[in-house]
């Protein structure tokens, strides 16, 4: 139980930083606890994006160090966002054999094609809620398979980034129920490894972490490093979609969070059974009680980041005015903006970005403001497509800092989506969304109670009618322009 005195640490652990702080039994944040520590991914024109599980290891445990500098109590659990999708391979003693791909690693591509072929990839999506795509472990897996490398060859084990990072802590090779289910290895319905699809590929299960979320200890040196740490219950990570669902109020059925952060993401978390998911939309867990479906875009604040990097654009005091002033429909400019290959809701195995509609009298202003609605627009098609399957959905909740630190964007995607956005006053939602799940556990209390805010009071942004008309069109623009492209490069393969 958490004591009067007691509190929960939560940890984030994202694709450019990680963010950790100390939490109070109510779930607020302890003032001056708050840490943050960037690194960088790493691309290559490959499709590589890695991270060095050797230096993201040393960054996560100064940002710890920090952290419990400024403890001023011992501390009773730790809890853990972090992303889904991450690979790592381990040898016997349990150090990386391979660098940590990322689910915006689209080597795999070729591979994932051929198990397409392999298996019947429709039957594995409805087992896994995942995809035989390259953002997913099960393809990279197969990819590190098919090269033969001395990196398969030494790995005798498989798991995720936060697992590997748990092993060093505390000595046990676990994941959670949560982290699991994003790897397209794991049976979402029967909450075990899936040994068809291990077998397809060439794994044991036994290869992989033992599934559990039982919390356990720290150890060895690491409990004289961080004393005011060492009696605390470490949970095994759960998945950062997961968490940011928690952590934004948006637990139940009748509400959804559209998020942007570096990629972009709608989702809907319930208690309750599982649901058969149409293609297009995935299925994973926060635990045995709660089913996360959604859909998630490779692009978000990334796609921006890469055009103010690439492109001419005027100074940051006029850029967004300048921008706001384009008129929606940016012109007749279209992106088909996937950067990083694409997810939902088409998920090809490789496709590539295109920027369409260009005229002498374009600059880099209007290219911007056609990234931002371009990506407003898909998460509409993905909104549409969840509201399928779950059509109590009433509520939506905007999250993440590149949609609220972006000016104007909220108003794009209210008027994309034609919904109203309530704007969750947290943007950590990930990391406090660790704490709620790690209170709720320490506590032994429901969840909903402590994650589902009361939202009247919130931020507001109203979708303009005649606008929303305007996306629709863009929309199906662009759906025809993805399905002629794909139609092409297969034309051009066969």
């Amino acid at each position: 139980m958490v004591g009067q005195q007691e509190f929960v640490l939560a940890l984030d652990i994202g694709s450019s930083s990680v963010r950790a702080g100390l939490f109070d039994r109510t779930g607020r944040l302890v003032e001056g606890t708050g840490q943050r520590v960037p690194y960088r991914l790493e691309t290559g024109p490959d499709g590589r994006a890695e991270l060095d599980p050797h230096l993201l290891c040393e960054r996560i445990e100064l940002l710890l160090d920090r952290v419990h500098a400024t403890a001023p109590a011992p501390v009773c659990a730790v809890g853990i966002s972090c992303f889904w999708h991450s690979l790592v391979g381990l040898n016997g003693q349990g150090e990386p054999t391979t660098p940590v791909t990322m689910w915006a690693d689209t080597r795999a591509r070729e591979v994932a094609a051929r198990l397409r072929s392999a298996f019947d990839a429709m039957a594995h999506h409805q087992r896994t809620g995942g995809y035989l795509h390259p953002s997913y472990p099960v393809a990279r897996l197969a990819w590190y398979r098919s090269l033969g490398s001395p990196e398969w060859r030494s790995s005798t084990y498989w798991c995720s980034f936060p697992d590997y990072l748990f092993r060093r802590w505390t000595g046990a090779l676990v994941t959670s129920i949560s982290m699991a289910s994003g790897t397209g290895l794991f049976d979402t319905w029967r909450l075990a490894w899936d040994a068809e699809t291990c077998r397809v590929i060439g794994i044991e299960t036994e290869q992989l972490p033992v599934v559990t979320d039982v919390g356990q200890q720290l150890r060895g040196r690491y409990t004289k490093r961080w004393p005011k740490l060492a009696s605390a219950v470490w949970y095994p990570a759960w998945g950062d979609g997961a968490c940011s669902n928690v952590g934004s109020g948006a637990v139940g059925g009748d509400r959804v969070t559209v998020m942007i952060g570096t990629s972009a993401a709608v989702r809907v978390l319930w208690k309750g059974v599982p649901v058969s998911v149409p293609w297009g939309l995935w299925l994973y867990r926060l635990d045995g009680d709660h089913v996360l479906a959604g859909g998630a875009l490779s692009e978000g604040g990334n796609l921006i980041d890469w055009i103010r990097q690439r492109f001419a654009l005027p100074p940051e005091e006029e850029l967004w005015e300048r921008v706001s002033k384009v008129a929606d429909g940016a012109e007749g400019v279209r992106w088909l903006p996937t950067i990083a290959g694409e997810r939902s809701l088409r998920w090809p195995v490789d496709a590539v970005a295109t920027l369409t509609g260009l005229r002498l009298g374009h600059d880099g202003v209007v290219i911007l403001r056609a990234a931002l609605e371009a990506v407003a627009c898909r998460l509409a098609d993905v909104l549409d497509a969840l509201m399928a399957i779950r059509p109590e959905i009433g509520t939506v909740i905007a999250s993440g800092n590149a949609l609220q630190g972006t000016p104007g964007w909220l108003q794009i995607v209210a008027d994309a989506l034609g919904k109203t956005l309530l704007v969750a006053p947290d943007p950590e939602a990930s990391l406090r969304g660790a704490a709620l799940v790690t209170l709720a556990r320490v506590g032994d209390q429901p969840l909903e109670n402590l994650a589902r805010a009361e939202i009247a009071e919130w931020a507001r942004v109203v979708p303009r009618p005649d606008v929303t008309v305007r996306y629709r069109r863009i929309r199906a623009e662009l759906r025809a322009l993805a399905e002629g492209l794909e139609r092409a490069v297969e034309a051009e393969g066969s």
